[in-house]
């Protein structure tokens, strides 16, 4: 990073931020963020911000309301504090799944969210495998949506053993597991699943063979570990070996999520620090970092490079796994 620029920490993965800062061979600048007793958050800069570039590294993750209003406090101070242009790093981006109205009274709020950090000054948005492709057209701003697929496959390669195949868990993740697939050199198989609520969710069709097969559930995020739960108990009722491990970028992991993944067959749990590990001491749970995928980013948005070999899929065919009569 060249000297006008500061990289501020939110409180939200105060970690990956440090990471970063590391990896860019700078310092995280200083700043000071209180809560009062009612709840309200307080920032304070602690150092000049005057025309110069800033970076804002603030995950919008449970809980997501105060995280993201704290990121929205951040921006409002260094716009007022006089800022040269100020970048949201956002790795994991909050509300992504109100992406759309389904016909009943309700809002999208992706896209007031994406107003919001406008109207406070946010000149530029960088995250991380975003829920729904579309939510970049809510935004009037560069927004770079990078994917951690790479890095997840890394360790990918050693771990999954011989005539494995990728599940993608609905149809929506079908272009990810795709991306897998074409980087680990296996076949995909897609779960149809019916949502009946916000937590609730049923597999109605397993698309491919996965009879004597060990299974790789990908996703972009977990959440109460509902879809993955159903995922398992549809493939092992298919006939898959039970052998599988589950790969998301974002791991939230509320609510009944540890108890939901800790099924005799799921070996592994494998995603990245975008959001701040609930308990890491759990033992088949396994950490990435997207801090040199960031720290990259912000590398070639500081020289005025391309973003595009970051988070551009490279072109590929993949195979469904056929099924056996």
């Amino acid at each position: 990073m060249t000297p006008d620029c500061l990289l501020f920490a939110g409180t939200a993965n105060p970690a990956l931020a440090a990471a970063i800062a590391a990896e860019l061979g700078v310092r995280t600048a200083a700043c000071a963020i209180e809560r009062f007793p009612d709840g309200e958050v307080s920032v304070r800069l602690d150092e000049s911000v005057r025309d110069r570039e800033v970076y804002l590294v603030q995950p919008t993750a449970p809980p997501v309301n105060d995280h993201l209003v704290e990121l929205l406090a951040f921006a409002d101070a260094c716009r007022r504090s006089a800022a040269g242009r100020i970048t949201a790093i956002v790795p994991y981006f909050g509300y992504a799944r109100s992406d759309k109205r389904h016909g009943r009274r309700e809002p999208i709020a992706a896209s007031l969210v994406a107003r919001l950090m406008q109207a406070v000054g946010v000149g530029h948005v960088v995250t991380v495998d975003l829920h729904a492709a579309q939510i970049e057209g809510f935004f009037h701003i560069p927004v770079d949506s990078l994917t951690a697929v790479p890095t997840l496959c890394r360790p990918l390669k050693d771990w999954l053993p011989t005539g494995a195949v990728v599940v993608s868990p609905d149809v929506g993740r079908v272009q990810m597991a795709t991306d897998y697939a074409h980087r680990l050199g296996i076949q995909v198989v897609v779960l149809h699943k019916r949502r009946s609520s916000g937590t609730e969710t049923e597999v109605t069709h397993v698309v491919g063979d996965v009879r004597g097969r060990p299974c790789l559930i990908i996703d972009d995020m977990i959440s109460t570990g509902g879809t993955i739960a159903r995922a398992v108990e549809a493939l092992l009722a298919a006939g898959a070996r039970p052998e599988i491990t589950v790969a998301a970028t974002h791991g939230l992991f509320v609510g009944e999520a540890r108890r939901r993944l800790g099924h005799e067959a799921v070996l592994r749990v494998l995603v990245t620090d975008s959001v701040v590990a609930a308990d890491p001491a759990w033992p088949s749970l396994q950490i990435v970092s997207v801090a040199p995928l960031l720290a990259a980013a912000i590398r070639r948005i500081q020289s005025g490079g391309s973003l595009g070999d970051l988070f551009q899929d490279a072109p590929c065919s993949v195979q469904v796994a056929p099924m056996i009569p």
